[in-house]
């Protein structure tokens, strides 16, 4: 272990109890995706505490610059993500949200407060490292949007490495992952609204049945997956969406059904977006309507930099142990934006485990109402943002 990881294992043990309070108070006071302007604000009074300077981005996200005293000129960017789900909480809890129909149920509160620990002892200890680490607090990642404007806005421009942190609840607190290659997939989503003909439905031939349609769209899809796509290639087409109709015997004369596209290689995704525009307008050409589809881009698909995860596997050995350190996962067919970070600068995303099984909430899937971690996964995830920041900078690793 060298000296840098044995002073922020330290200190990351003794900012637990600071980690865990803030957590709990992102947890009561939980905010949607580009709303959250009380937890802007608490981070900045944080930043206000420890005598940093900080600068909004992308309206509801804050980032701040912690200058070593050492020599260097590289730059790394630590990012964390700040909002909260439309999940109306249904874990009893001491910290449980206060707010009808928002939640914290995939780690953000988490993720903020950990980053937070982290800048406190970079600050702390800016003689231990030289350069610059610069860290971001991004909002809206629930809605793939808040990446890709603080990068348009030029935040991670010139740096040399990003970083960013997850919880995990189907990892065991105490060990990280650091999985080069391909961990998140691409989420592209898409809204197909069909255009048929009202009739009775005694009369079928009389109309054009949108409803129809868009049933047949909807197994089609399927099939440009198991039989367009190589079964060794991970690819996803999920439709969660379909409304049609006005009345139990009448034919629809629209239906709109909207869904979305998972997959990790560029040209798979290019080739399933074609060929669903090309299933959609041929089969409603087939029955005699007509359809339109719209697009939007949400998150690209989430590549870590193989010299980026090599470093920070570094860093988490000296800190964990090699058994607590696991370079390998199963890719996620879901997003997280930070592939824009990783698109613009080299970087890595780790994933923290939070489960324990003595509480039976940390194995809760994300996204569900019970989630909840183990806080000692706060303690994990600061040390690493701090260690790896320093050592990459100090061309320990």
């Amino acid at each position: 272990m060298s000296d840098i990881t044995e002073i922020v294992k330290e200190e990351a043990k003794e900012l637990l109890p600071y980690a865990s309070r803030l957590r709990r108070y992102f947890h009561m006071n939980p905010e949607l995706a580009m709303e959250e302007f009380n937890t802007a604000a608490t981070i900045e009074k944080e930043l206000d505490d420890m005598g940093l300077a900080h600068t909004r981005t992308a309206v509801t996200g804050v980032y701040t610059d912690i200058q070593g005293s050492l020599p260097g000129d590289k730059t790394i960017v630590l990012r964390a993500d700040i909002d909260a789900l439309p999940v109306t909480e249904e874990h009893d809890c001491a910290y449980k949200s206060t707010v009808p129909g928002k939640m914290h149920a995939c780690g953000h509160d988490a993720h903020a407060a950990s980053l937070l620990a982290a800048v406190r002892i970079l600050n702390d200890h800016r003689d231990l490292f030289g350069g610059t680490v610069r860290a971001v607090f991004q909002p809206g990642e629930e809605i793939g949007y808040g990446a890709r404007i603080i990068v348009d806005e030029g935040v991670v421009d010139n740096a040399d490495r990003t970083f960013g942190a997850h919880m995990a609840s189907y990892v065991p607190v105490g060990q990280v992952v650091l999985a080069p290659g391909p961990n998140c997939a691409s989420v592209d989503w898409f809204r197909i609204t069909v255009h048929g003909k009202s009739a009775h439905v005694s009369k079928p031939h009389q109309g054009v049945d949108a409803l129809y349609i868009a049933s047949q769209i909807v197994v089609g899809a399927q099939a440009l997956v198991t039989r367009c796509v190589s079964p060794m290639d991970n690819a996803l087409i999920g439709i969660g969406k379909l409304e049609a109709g006005t009345a139990y015997n009448v034919v629809a004369s629209e239906a709109v059904l909207e869904g979305t596209i998972r997959v990790f290689l560029p040209e798979t995704r290019q080739q399933l977006h074609d060929q669903l525009e090309q299933l959609a307008a041929l089969t409603a050409q087939t029955y005699g309507g007509s359809m339109e589809i719209e697009w939007k881009d949400f998150i690209s698909p989430l590549i870590n930099d193989e010299q980026s995860a090599s470093e920070a596997q570094k860093t988490a050995v000296r800190l964990f142990g090699e058994e607590n350190v696991k370079s390998s996962r199963t890719p996620s067919l879901g997003g997280d934006d930070f592939a824009e970070f990783i698109l613009r600068v080299p970087g890595v995303y780790a994933l923290i485990g939070s489960a324990n099984p003595d509480i039976p909430e940390t194995g809760a899937a994300h996204h569900n109402s019970h989630f909840d971690i183990d806080e000692k996964a706060l303690e994990v995830s600061a040390a690493l943002y701090a260690a790896y920041a320093m050592e990459f900078l100090n061309g320990e690793v």
